[in-house]
């Protein structure tokens, strides 16, 4: 099998995590099992077969730097749990657009110079597949960068809540072009959306009719930091909320739900606390409230369900196949083009892996 080139837009804490990640398991045993990761080798592509040729950002502490050292510089603050040797990266000087909000520019200062020829890197660079880390509601800069993405032909895996694949008109966009999109918004391995979907079917499976739902998150990485600008946070909420209502069988009401960041705690760096709350109504009309915080590191906790999104995007290159890939994007994504119930979603990953993988070769 060939290797999968990857271009990175926006190298902060979970395209640090993305590269550890990465280079901690590249030579993983087959069949070995690896936490957060589907397959050892998905469809013929092994972890180890990622290859990254390209780094986009606009911070003058990490534009010029290799991407092994720009995965580590302020200020990104998740766990480092491997080291990662120099891999002759660049990361580039990218387009800001809105991607630089007022809080984040008390921090961050952009990289002096013009924006580097993004599509003419990813050509240069047979860039096969590219990932979209840019900070929460970057509409527009998300969209510039989705137009330099169909130019240079490649695959784009949108990880943020700017709504990309879930939407007809990039849909056929991509379509025209012949390459695959993923997205929208990243789920992570065992994180609130997913742990709140889970609780939601288990009030739907064993009759309780959930009547009131919340979901407060904070943390101390850039993402928390950005976030408290509301104005950017629009996007995000209508994401996470609808992956918990697709869930519902009826409306429950806007008023009786809230699901969304709510505060900035420097000390927890990439940590992240979500508080969870679950009212319902049980037989003979008797109330049922559950109550629950979930503490994570939230980069890694994405990082192997990037990692197979990378892969499947690679199996849908080799293919050939044109739009939004709908069986993968509903189980690694909170804002799909379609909502399943997730063990349905898992199924339908598998097929799709095993459609559009590398076929065995049987012995004579």
């Amino acid at each position: 099998m060939s290797k999968i080139n990857v271009a990175i837009i926006g190298v902060g804490n979970c395209a640090s995590s993305l590269v550890q990640g990465v280079y901690f398991y590249r030579k993983a045993k087959e069949g070995q099992f690896i936490p957060g990761i589907m397959h050892t080798r998905l469809g013929g592509y092994h972890i180890g077969d990622i290859e990254f040729k390209l780094g986009i950002d606009i911070d003058r502490n990490k534009v010029g730097k290799d991407l092994s050292e720009a995965i580590y510089t302020k200020p990104n603050n998740t766990f480092k749990f491997h080291s990662v040797p120099k891999l002759n990266v660049p990361v580039v000087r990218g387009m800001t657009h809105d991607g630089l909000g007022y809080y984040l520019s008390q921090i961050i200062k952009k990289a002096p110079g013009p924006t580097a020829d993004i599509v003419g890197l990813l050509k240069q660079t047979k860039t096969d597949v590219v990932i979209n880390f840019l900070p929460v509601g970057s509409e527009e800069a998300t969209k510039w960068y989705v137009e330099q993405v169909l130019a240079a032909g490649c695959a784009f895996i949108n990880c943020i809540p700017v709504f990309i694949a879930s939407q007809k008109y990039w849909q056929q966009r991509f379509t025209e072009r012949g390459l695959p999109v993923f997205g929208d918004d990243i789920k992570s391995q065992v994180g609130a959306t997913i742990l709140h979907r889970v609780l939601v079917n288990l009030f739907n499976d064993r009759g309780v009719k959930l009547e009131r739902t919340s979901q407060l998150n904070v943390g101390g990485n850039t993402d928390f930091l950005n976030m408290l600008e509301r104005s950017r946070l629009v996007s995000k909420k209508v994401s996470k909320t609808q992956a918990v209502t697709s869930q519902l069988k009826y409306d429950m009401g806007a008023e009786n739900i809230y699901i969304g960041p709510s505060d900035y705690v420097a000390w927890l760096k990439d940590r992240k606390w979500a508080h969870m709350r679950l009212e319902g109504r049980t037989f003979g009309d008797v109330p049922l409230n559950i109550e629950l915080k979930l503490e994570v590191w939230d980069s890694p906790n994405s990082a192997g369900v990037v990692i197979d999104a990378i892969r499947c995007a690679k199996l849908a290159l080799d293919k050939q196949l044109g739009g939004a890939m709908i069986e993968p994007s509903s189980y690694f994504f909170k804002s799909p083009p379609v909502q399943y119930p997730d063990y349905i979603c898992r199924e339908k990953t598998e097929q799709f892996i095993t459609k559009h993988g590398m076929k065995k070769r049987t012995k004579r």
